[in-house]
């Protein structure tokens, strides 16, 4: 007869506190790194001259290590939510008992977030300030910071999401509320990245996204490996059956999670560390190039960390192994300890000097584009020309590599996908890049013909493409289906919110007409335009905006994969595409008689050296938007007539 095992009191008491001696461990780890980097780096408080404003060593040493409470109880509160999201399974799309105590414990995580980024916003106003931060707590000094201080307001920014992920994870009950939650505590984690190194230093449209993406992607796998484990440690404790039973549905797909950010990290981080360091000898001669190798180092040891975890553990889980889910969850407290290092380590890198100057000597027209004045345009130079703009590339790689992985899933199966739709596909992917990396998306920054010919040519031409690729119906027979019954897949996922009323909403033409509309005319004809194109990512969100209207309207005409009940009748494909040139034309004249300029303060600024006449450049730039309408609609002529006269994959 077995002996009884302790009461369900003292296990419980004996979790919690394996789990606090865990959490605080890690933590005095991180914060013992972060003090070396900031000793060997030169980011520790230095003396400062009598006289000179000083914020003391509370300050020096306070804002960095809330800085890394910040960051890892972000990372914490994303992979408490992403594991009740996305990785463990939940039948009924309701929560699971584990899932569902995690999502309250990502409560009590985003309450030390947000407790830690108020602070860090008192200190980093005493930094700036150069006083105590007792003194920092002024009013009328906060409300100053947090209005004109672009550090202020990323702090404000982030608290505000911060709260409302915190109330949000509070009612969490259902996986369509966790994967909100998810979203939502990403997107907090991006506001400190668009200040800082990355903000000021040359090339910092590709500084900028790359540290966004790599943010993003360590909080993901980072938070996921923390919320699983998490999980795996709740329901292990005299549960080895149940604790095997979820986890070997959970860690494949984390898995494959992790392998995404992996790459993503590895590739962002090359892309931020050279445009800091502005070369390859400062990799070795500055004390933050050498911070860079014992990051990428690190890195390096949890490539193998999952290396080991495919080899061992995922294969254990996935036969049933015995021993494989308690053997993960020890691995991954170790790899926890590592990866909270490695953000403290990143940390102290960014309180580093980097060898490229911060302030930089720079034109106006640099200082606005990112990029130095281009030469005066040529056919060669629109056509072959381009501009590291890491959002575009960002979204360029993406489309690309996961139409490919979905290519390659139905080749595994041995199902074909029309040759057509994947010509199509990759030829829209090429229009984006020449309109946003190109020599187009080049000029449309310098002139506003070109700018207004490059988001034509997203908004009408690329969605052609696009949209004849089918991605949507790839995901829907690529996507992975239920791991256990009852659970909604990620291809129910799909489905679900195509037939939602969001999904029947984006679908009816009076409503994607308002949207050409309104990213015509109120765009252009209003004070946003002006506004929008004083900040990168204004530009970045007019392509995306034009580029998501353009695939809301052609979809209406050319989706191969449309449901029969929802494709439009012969008056509506008639219709639709007059009532869009009919609302480009009135915008084309519209713009083509005004004599004021429209955002003339920021072409003024450029004070480039051709294309003088603002007035004419303008002019053109309404009859090229015409003739990229003609040019589209001509394509899409050509289309409907090939698939009314034959059986093509269109």
């Amino acid at each position: 007869m077995r002996a009884p095992g302790p009461p369900a009191g003292g296990r419980a008491r004996r979790e919690r506190t394996d789990l606090l001696t865990f959490v605080v461990g890690t933590g005095l780890v991180a914060v013992a790194v972060l003090v070396v980097v900031l000793a060997a780096g030169g980011g520790a408080p230095q003396p400062v001259p009598a006289g000179l404003p000083d914020s003391g060593p509370v300050t020096g040493w306070g804002l960095p290590v809330a800085r890394v409470v910040a960051d890892l109880a972000g990372i914490a509160t994303v992979g408490l939510l992403l594991a009740a999201a996305v990785l463990v399974p939940s039948p009924a799309a309701r929560l699971v008992i584990a899932a569902g105590r995690g999502t309250q414990v990502a409560v009590r995580c985003a309450a030390v977030w947000a407790a830690a980024v108020v602070v860090e916003l008192v200190l980093t106003l005493s930094d700036i300030l150069g006083v105590p931060p007792a003194q920092a707590l002024d009013a009328s000094a906060l409300r100053s910071f947090v209005a004109q201080v672009p550090q202020g307001r990323a702090l404000v920014a982030q608290l505000v999401l911060v709260l409302v992920v915190a109330g949000l994870a509070r009612v969490t009950l259902t996986i369509g509320n966790a994967l909100a939650g998810t979203v939502l505590a990403l997107l907090a984690m991006t506001p400190p990245a668009l200040t800082g190194h990355s903000a000021s230093t040359g090339s910092h449209d590709l500084a900028v996204a790359s540290l966004l993406v790599h943010v993003v992607a360590v909080s993901a796998w980072v938070g996921g490996l923390a919320g699983l484990a998490w999980v795996g440690f709740h329901t292990g404790s005299g549960r080895p059956a149940r604790r095997t039973d979820v986890l070997c549905h959970a860690v494949p797909r984390f898995s494959v999670l992790a392998g995404w950010c992996y790459v993503a990290v590895a590739v962002s981080g090359v892309v931020n560390a050279g445009v800091r360091l502005g070369g390859w000898a400062p990799l070795v001669t500055s004390s933050y190039g050498v911070l860079v190798l014992a990051k990428a180092a690190a890195l390096g040891v949890l490539g193998g960390f999952g290396w080991w975890h495919r080899r061992r553990t995922v294969t254990g889980l996935r036969d049933a192994s015995t021993g494989a889910a308690g053997l993960f969850v020890r691995v991954a407290a170790v790899e926890l300890v590592v990866m909270s290092a490695t953000v403290a380590l990143a940390v102290g890198l960014s309180r580093t000097p980097t060898p490229v100057p911060e302030t930089l000597d720079v034109s106006p027209a640099t200082d606005l584009l990112g990029f130095p004045m281009p030469p005066a345009p040529s056919l060669l130079r629109l056509l072959a020309g381009w501009v590291p703009d890491g959002f575009a590339l960002t979204f360029l790689a993406l489309a690309a590599l996961l139409y490919g992985v979905g290519l390659r899933s139905l080749r595994r199966r041995r199902e074909r996908w029309p040759t057509g739709r994947v010509v199509a596909w990759y030829a829209g992917v090429v229009v984006v890049a020449w309109a946003t990396v190109g020599g187009l998306g080049v000029y449309s920054h310098v002139l506003f013909s070109a700018h207004l010919a490059a988001h034509l040519v997203l908004g009408a031409v690329a969605p052609v493409g696009l949209v004849l690729g089918a991605p949507v119906a790839l995901a829907a027979r690529t996507l992975p289906g239920p791991r256990v019954p009852d659970e909604p897949g990620l291809r129910d996922l799909l489905r679900e919110t195509r037939g939602s009323r969001w999904g029947r909403l984006a679908r009816q033409p009076v409503v994607v007409l308002l949207l050409v509309a309104t990213s015509l005319f109120g765009v252009y004809l209003t004070a946003l335009f002006p506004a929008l194109m004083r900040n990168h990512l204004g530009h970045v969100a007019m392509e995306a905006v034009f580029l998501g209207v353009g695939c809301l309207l052609l979809r209406l005409l050319l989706e191969p994969s449309a449901p029969r009940s929802s494709r439009r009748s012969p008056a509506a494909l008639v219709v639709v595409p007059v009532a869009a040139a009919a609302l480009l034309l009135v915008f084309c004249l519209t713009v083509a008689g005004r004599d004021g300029v429209l955002a003339r303060g920021y072409f003024e600024a450029l004070h480039r050296p051709y294309a003088r006449d603002l007035v004419a450049d303008q002019h053109l730039g309404a009859l090229l938007a015409g003739v990229v309408g003609a040019v589209a609609g001509v394509l899409v002529a050509g289309v409907l007539v090939v698939r009314r006269f034959t059986r093509g994959p269109w």
